[in-house]
């Protein structure tokens, strides 16, 4: 390359000086081009590699949200071969093999092989550059498996057999896993009328990962079902131990499995939302309300937004008094195929972002709650990209010094968002409105134990965006230490740590 560089200075012919300009250009270009998923992936300048490994890369994980299921974890499964740890569940990537026209039976289909599910899935995998999907699959087989071969059709076979292999091993078992990545604490996603039998039992193992539930009561107020209402209510007076046959003994038997899930560790509820409710009622109309669906009746859309705003409140306060944080994901249309929604069912791959107006609603639970000094730690997840502002403001209007630092947060980049540009506007917005140095970071929102590296693709993303600004000189160079220990590594562990009080 020096020589190409000497001859650069002075060619003495015009055709000879073309081809050495192309020469040195080339030659620039090779010194500018970064290699793909290595050490520095993601990282574009010096300072954010220093901020990512020095005060980033080696932090535990708290994964407050998530969708893991506890069995595996409390038997300690081990997965049979790749496609089932990584393709059974994963609707990010069947929908991706969907687009790129497989057919359904190489996806979901139950008269085709692992093997060929996942041959399908190398097949598509070329084509999916520039989507998350393509960063997160190389992500993966590097840091779980030891590949850094791209995962294609010539390639396929090779990685399958590698992995599947390396799959029965039991550092690469459920828990396995956990402790390859450094996981510290992770929270599920449990229905009230969950008996919570796989974290008792993984506490009682020893296990040195935390695995607490999060309370999900979204069917406690699903009354578009009447009859799967009244069946839902049945199964929680069963396990409660409460008469339910009005709206009070609800809350008292949800009050019952709240102080359950409690006692279990739980410090999260979540609740999954189109939108916000906030109708004014009156307890006679909700009780009304109740009676008419417990009977068997639908509601009108009026009747449902009531009680849906009554249950919200209730929950809420639930909340509030036993100290946890609640989070509201809002903003998803679900199931919007409805001939697949009928044949596969619900979470295969067939949602979608909603454009839902929610601003006015959002104000007003939250002043409801907050009027009654009832708002507790709040985060807010929205799914709409145009709603990211619009959320970092309303959070300035709660936050109160009393509950700590940053009490009503922002969510990290949630389902569609979760990719580098999602998760770079919502901290712009959050830095632009609020303080991204109070920020409680990532999460997987995964059914995977193999997503851990969503963790560290948002640590990356984070140093790049301030490495980025301290060089282009918006930021000053010499707080980097300050910059590294009280943004960088909180966000990536110590702000979540302190917040949710593991």
């Amino acid at each position: 390359m020096a020589r190409v560089q000497l001859a650069c200075v002075a060619p003495n012919k015009f055709g000879i000086a073309l081809a050495y300009s192309y020469l040195c250009n080339q030659n620039k270009t090779l010194k500018l081009m970064k290699s793909f998923n290595d050490e520095n992936f993601l990282l574009q300048t010096p300072t954010a590699q220093r901020l990512y490994h020095e005060y980033a890369e080696n932090q535990p994980i708290i994964d407050y949200h998530c969708h893991l299921i506890p069995e595996y974890v409390a038997n300690d499964h081990k997965f049979e071969n790749l496609s089932k740890i990584w393709l059974e569940g994963d609707h990010y990537k069947w929908r991706a093999m969907r687009t790129n026209g497989v057919d359904e039976r190489f996806i979901t289909g139950a008269d085709t092989t692992d093997w060929e599910k996942f041959e399908k899935w190398a097949a598509t995998v070329p084509y999916v550059m520039r989507n998350p999907l393509y960063h997160w699959t190389h992500l993966e087989l590097k840091t779980a498996f030891g590949v850094t071969d791209l995962l294609n059709p010539e390639s396929a076979k090779k990685i399958y057999e590698h992995c599947s292999e390396m799959l029965q091993h039991p550092d690469r078992t459920a828990r396995g896993l956990m402790l390859h990545y450094n996981v510290e604490t992770v929270c599920t996603t449990d229905d009230p009328i969950d008996s919570l039998e796989y974290h008792i039992k993984t506490r009682e193992d020893g296990f040195k990962v935390k695995m607490l539930p999060t309370w999900r009561p979204d069917k406690a107020m699903a009354v578009e079902d009447p009859a799967a209402y009244r069946a839902y209510l049945d199964k929680l007076a069963e396990v409660s131990g409460v008469t339910i046959t009005k709206f009070a003994d609800v809350i008292a038997a949800l009050q019952v499995r709240h102080d359950f899930f409690a006692s279990v560790g739980c410090r999260l509820s979540d609740h999954g939302i189109e939108e916000f409710y906030a109708e004014d009622y009156t307890p006679a109309e909700i009780e009304a309300i109740f009676d008419k669906v417990y009977q068997g009746n639908k509601l009108t859309p009026e009747e449902t937004a009531k009680f849906k705003t009554a249950m919200m409140i209730e929950f809420a306060i639930m909340d509030h008094d036993a100290g946890w944080t609640q989070q509201f994901h809002y903003g998803a249309i679900r199931n919007n195929n409805t001939r697949m929604m009928r044949q596969l069912g619900p979470d295969t791959g067939f949602d979608s972002i909603g454009d839902f107006t929610v601003a006015k609603n959002m104000s007003r639970f939250l002043d409801k709650l907050a009027t009654a000094d009832k708002l507790g730690k709040t985060i807010i997840y929205n799914l709409n990209p145009r709603d990211n502002e619009l959320v970092a403001t309303m959070l300035g209007n709660f936050q109160d010094g009393r509950y700590g630092a940053g009490k009503i947060q922002f969510g990290s980049g949630w389902w569609f968002l979760d990719q580098k540009d999602g998760m770079e506007r919502q901290m712009t917005a959050l830095s632009n409105l609020g303080l991204l140095s109070r920020f409680v970071g990532m999460l997987t929102d995964s059914r995977s134990f193999l997503s851990y590296p969503r963790h560290e693709y948002f640590r990356r993303t984070l140093c790049n965006l301030i490495g980025n600004d301290i060089e282009a000189g918006l930021l000053p160079a010499s707080e980097l230490d300050f910059i590294g220990r009280e943004y960088v590594s909180k966000i990536a562990y110590g702000n979540a740590k302190e917040y949710f009080g593991f």
